[in-house]
């Protein structure tokens, strides 16, 4: 058998982010096809093998997106200044035209903004299935291989329209029984839940104002048998607030209580308005959160409680959401707001610049289910590295590396490795053209929202 081939990058300092926190101010990474081989301080000690140069640099693990909406990378800059229901009601219409070929280039567009800012892995949470759609989720899991990113697609859904009392209108949701076969078929079809899996499915009904119980419910029972993650927005609003209040007479957490949708194979999105009993709930059964610290600001939403999170033992990560209300989708820009809003509300020492990074990576892959593969580097796990430049004049002066790369201007990458390929060089997507994929995005955007009227 042949043997994998070898890289190794060398000179940079490490941050390992394991559970011990270690790093070097100077050291090498080993890398044997997809697998981390060695980590360690000074020069490595294999000199026949190709290297990258990593002086000036810092190496950290890839970032890892929790949550995300790709195909709303073509229309994005809209209801610039609106609450997330108002910015709901604006864009539904416009959604309701998306179709393979939107979704397609969508996604290459935001999956490349993506790798660009240091993301290896990410979710995609898609739930507007237009009936002439075609094969939406396809789509962009094909953009995905393009790109080369580690994917997480959640087939989401939505079936309570606005003539039942839900938000989205009757043209964008699908019966109980078309999304359980979309949800079946979409698992049988892509999920592959080896170790170096490129491609893992979930279930991801859409919100409490979109969906009804029964489809919480059954899709609850099929990801379970089925061995998949399940995924929904959770109490991002203080709208969504009022809006279980009213249909369940509860909060937005203890309705999720109630439908079984507590668990360690569940992570919610935002969760921004949750109080002490929901926290406790959360961090008893080993419940996510993937916190999107720049969306929420963008639509007003409310600043989560990342800090009694964490203290709790809730598994917290990272996410830019949607392109729709986080514009710029730039993962290596999350860390930082997480801290910055962290502190607004609890002080300078609510969040400290390594938390932080842990939440853009290890706290990620364990909201997902793989800390035992990604987030940190360390031998065996998968070769999912992102080497930052910092000997820019931006950074000079920053002693400290990991505060360069947290508090500082986001830096170029060196380098982007996903399962030990390289899939950004000196901070160019290698994979795909983003020039013609900008041109294709402003092409199908002008379209888009032109047939909405």
């Amino acid at each position: 058998m042949t043997a994998a081939p070898t890289l190794v990058i060398d000179g940079c300092a490490i941050a390992t982010v394991d559970a011990a926190g270690t790093e070097y101010r100077s050291g090498h990474v080993v890398v044997h096809g997809n697998r981390i081989g060695a980590v360690g301080t000074g020069p490595a000690p294999i000199t026949d093998a190709p290297r990258i140069d990593g002086r000036g640099c810092l190496l950290t693990p890839g970032l890892v997106n929790t949550h995300h909406h790709l195909y709303q990378w073509i229309t994005r800059g809209l209801a610039a200044d609106s609450t997330l229901f108002e910015w709901l009601t604006t864009l539904y219409p416009v959604w309701a035209g998306i179709d393979e070929e939107s979704v397609r280039i969508a996604a290459t567009g935001a999956l490349a903004a993506l790798a660009r800012t240091g993301c290896t892995t990410t979710t995609d949470h898609h739930y507007v299935f237009p009936s002439a759609g075609g094969d939406l989720l396809g789509a962009e899991i094909v953009a995905a291989a393009d790109v080369g990113l580690r994917f997480h697609p959640c087939r989401g859904s939505m079936d309570l329209g606005a003539s039942s009392g839900g938000l989205p209108p009757d043209d964008v949701v699908e019966s109980l029984d078309a999304i359980l076969a979309a949800s079946a078929d979409a698992i049988s079809r892509w999920h592959d839940p080896s170790f170096d899996s490129m491609l893992r499915v979930a279930l991801a009904p859409c919100s409490p104002f979109s969906v009804t119980p029964d489809l919480m419910r059954e899709s609850a029972a099929l990801a379970r048998d089925s061995g998949v993650r399940l995924h929904t927005h959770l109490a991002e609003t203080v709208d969504e607030q009022d809006f279980c209040a009213s249909a369940f007479g509860c909060t937005p957490a203890a309705y999720m209580e109630q439908l079984g949708w507590l668990g360690p194979d569940v992570w919610f999105a935002h969760a921004v308005h949750l109080d002490d009993a929901a926290i406790t709930a959360m961090a008893s059964t080993g419940t996510g959160i993937a916190h999107c610290p720049t969306s929420n600001g963008r639509l007003g939403a409310g600043i989560a409680r990342t800090a009694a999170l964490l203290v709790a033992g809730v598994p917290v990560g990272l996410g830019v959401d949607g392109a729709a209300s986080n514009e710029s989708s730039s993962m290596i820009e999350e860390p930082r707001n997480a801290l910055l809003y962290a502190r607004a509300v609890g002080g300078p020492r609510a969040m400290n610049v390594r938390t932080a990074l842990e939440l853009a990576t290890i706290g990620g892959a364990r909201v997902l289910g793989r800390e035992a593969e990604i987030g940190s580097i360390e031998p065996g796990k998968l070769a999912d590295l992102a080497l930052w430049r910092l000997d820019t004049p931006a950074h000079a002066g920053i002693e400290d590396p990991v505060t360069a790369l947290i508090l500082g201007s986001p830096p170029p990458l060196a380098a982007l490795l996903v399962n030990g390929r390289e899939v950004v060089r000196d901070g160019e997507v290698r994979t795909v053209d983003e020039s013609v994929v900008g041109a294709r995005v402003a092409r199908a955007q002008a379209a888009l929202v032109a047939a909405a009227g």
